[in-house]
């Protein structure tokens, strides 16, 4: 029998003034999570609450990690039946309205992540404080998963911040850090961590009352105005996802509209749901960003503090606004100050936009230093190079840069298609470089390529993954081969996108048919954006001497490049496509016909060993080019049932 005594993954303690300590510090794991076991030594500690009353409970982490990062999403792999979905649902959903029916107050005291079912525990709390610093986030991303906040979240996150606030939360999965937290009143305060133990004292023993949403947003919360918010998000829901691809988004909304956001209340959502593959897809597919992120922790490896990046164009500059973005000094080099302008420019609107708080946009803007006579190069730990696709430029400029480097910096090129065999010649220390390739725009996707060629030195890849990770990207190593993973199987799906056009469908029916298949931009939009000028230099490398598509070829004739020169495959207006509103119907199996490629592309891969698995290979396409999370990658998509793969295809036309 669990006691007190006997916990592995709690510790109580009481304090003179009567108040209780209750520290989440689950054995053998980095980070806090949810599981069958903390969950019910969980019950063993309100037990002895219960039967001796303190003055107040606060809760707090034992981690450096964060809060809660959520449930164990390893419990849901192994989910066989309804009724074991139904008892996990149960388990949580019981377990928190205990929490919040005690007769003590209670608060959660939160720093860094709060996730999941750990904010499902904070909102269970009658208060919630948390540290203001960097990396707080408070979400509840079960969408994400494909399944739905089932241990109260439904309930309790609308009654905290209304229901508009709320329901945005739940369908999008997005997280609040601690300023936004406080301002949706999600959070009684943001404190300096210095103070949090003294707030949270204080704000025990002061016994007010809970936080509720207020006005309009609580009054959302009501008949009859609670059936107009849910129709209103059922609509957005269709608009984003019109065949229904992501059911937990749906069943979000009728649950807290019609089940007081309680799911148990709805046992055939929880079986239709939790069973679907839309969820074991997701669920898949965030395991291989687990394993991504993994590839950016490297033992033993010294963070990088100094950046150096050589070309201030759209690619460089924004790789070097990013690193600054994430905490690094970075100088950034090109041939004179009016080339360095526009970066520095585009960086200062990123940070407003990412960071709020005047004071650490103007930190982060004062780690970008422009350099253009490139004094940062002595200095730095990572040097990396974003100069234009020409070897013979690329090999002059690391000559001159390599008897200036630290001789333990890394040496890295962004190069999107140049093999390392050919850049590296005439290097002193040939195996020092090695590809580091982002992708347009850098602040929005989250893989980086990193590339490795044979006799490379694996201590230099082991220290590119770990500068990806330590700006908070997913690092993939491939091989060096024309097109790595990504570019290498995007060039035939536009390409078949493009021959589409030359046989008469329309560009809008073309990416309409695509984007309800499930991809977030048309093949032809994402040409445009990219440019046609480095779709045709893609394809040519690929194509075995193949043809252009015509519709290429006579739009680069007239100069129509694609968004940066106003017109391609659309006129560009204001950074938007203008599109016919309603496209013709796509031809039958025009969707199979354009995905089929990259599908093909992706095998061959995975077969000539530029990547090393089918899985890194899918966790590549889903997180460089967007590929429909809720198939699980385009291999897993073929390989999965062929009459239900073949049924998405068809429902897209």
């Amino acid at each position: 029998m669990t006691t007190l005594d006997t916990l592995s993954h709690w510790r109580l303690d009481r304090d003179p003034d009567g108040l209780a300590w209750l520290t989440f510090d689950r054995a053998g794991s980095a980070v806090n999570a949810l599981s069958a076991d903390t969950m019910a030594e969980l019950s063993v500690v309100l037990d002895a609450l219960d039967a001796d009353p303190p003055k107040g409970l606060i809760i707090q982490s034992g981690k450096a990690t964060g809060f809660i990062v959520g449930a164990d999403v390893n419990e849901f792999a192994t989910l066989d039946t309804p009724e074991q979905a139904r008892g996990l649902v149960s388990r949580g959903w019981n377990l928190m309205n205990r929490l919040a029916g005690v007769r003590y107050p209670t608060l959660a005291l939160i720093q860094g992540h709060c996730l999941g079912g750990g904010l499902e525990l904070a909102l269970a709390c009658r208060y919630r404080l948390v540290a203001d610093q960097p990396g707080a986030s408070l979400a509840l991303p079960e969408v994400m998963l494909g399944i739905f906040p089932g241990w109260g979240g439904m309930l309790r996150l609308p009654q905290v911040i209304g229901a508009p606030a709320a329901l945005d939360m739940m369908l999008t999965g997005r997280g609040a850090d601690a300023r936004r937290a406080a301002s949706l009143g999600l959070v009684d305060a943001r404190v300096p961590p210095r103070l949090l133990l003294a707030a949270a004292r204080q704000t025990v023993l002061s016994r007010k009352p809970a936080r509720r949403a207020r006005g309009l947003g609580g009054l959302l919360n009501r008949w009859p105005f609670k059936a107009i918010v849910a129709n209103r998000a059922r609509k957005q829901i269709a608009a984003k996802d019109p065949l229904g691809h992501y059911p937990a988004a749906p069943a979000i909304v009728e649950i807290w509209e019609k089940h007081g956001g309680n799911a148990l209340k709805a046992p055939d959502l929880i079986d239709r749901i939790i069973s679907s593959g839309t969820a074991r897809n997701l669920l898949r597919v965030f395991r291989l960003q687990e394993r991504l992120k993994a590839n950016g922790k490297q033992p033993g490896v010294a963070p990088a503090r100094h950046v150096h990046v050589v070309g201030a164009g759209v690619m460089g500059g924004d790789i070097a606004a990013w690193c600054a973005l994430k905490g690094m000094t970075v100088t950034l080099q090109d041939q004179e100050m009016s080339r360095i302008a526009p970066a520095i420019k585009r960086a200062a609107e990123l940070y407003a936009r990412r960071l709020k708080d005047p004071r650490l946009a103007r930190a982060a803007f004062d780690r970008l230093v422009p350099d253009p006579a490139g004094g940062g190069v002595p200095l730095a730990d990572v040097i990396i190079e974003a100069i234009s696709e020409q070897p013979d430029a690329k090999r002059a400029l690391y000559q001159s840069l390599e008897p200036r480097m630290k001789p333990d910096a890394l040496l890295a090129t962004n190069t999107s298609s140049l093999s390392l065999e050919t850049l590296r010649e005439g290097l002193a220390r040939p195996d020092r470089l090695v590809g580091i390739h982002f992708f347009n725009p850098v602040a929005k996707m989250p893989l980086v390529e990193v590339v490795h060629a044979d006799g490379g030195d694996p201590a230099i890849e082991a220290r590119a993954c770990a500068f990806v990770g330590q700006i908070d990207k997913l690092a993939l190593p491939v091989k060096s081969a024309p097109g790595f993973l990504v570019n290498a199987v995007l060039a035939p799906y536009m390409l078949q996108a493009m021959r589409s056009v030359d046989d008469g469908v329309a560009p809008e029916t073309v990416d309409a048919a695509m984007v309800a298949f499930g991809m977030p931009m048309g093949p032809l939009e994402l040409a445009d954006t990219v440019g046609l000028d480095i779709a045709r230099d893609a394809g040519a490398q690929l194509a075995d001497g193949a043809a252009p598509p015509r519709c290429l070829a006579d739009r680069l004739a007239r100069n129509e490049l694609g968004k940066k020169s106003g017109k391609g495959f659309y006129t560009w207006r204001d950074g938007k496509p203008v599109k016919q509103r309603d496209p013709a119907a796509a031809p039958a199996g025009l969707a199979q016909r354009l995905i089929q490629p990259l599908i093909d592309a992706t095998r061959q891969r995975v077969s000539s060993g530029i990547v090393a698995d089918a899985d890194l290979a899918d966790a590549g396409v889903i997180f460089g080019t967007g590929f429909a999370p809720f198939t699980g990658g385009p291999l897993h998509y073929e390989d999965g049932s062929t009459q239900q793969h073949r049924s998405t295809a068809a429902r897209a036309e």
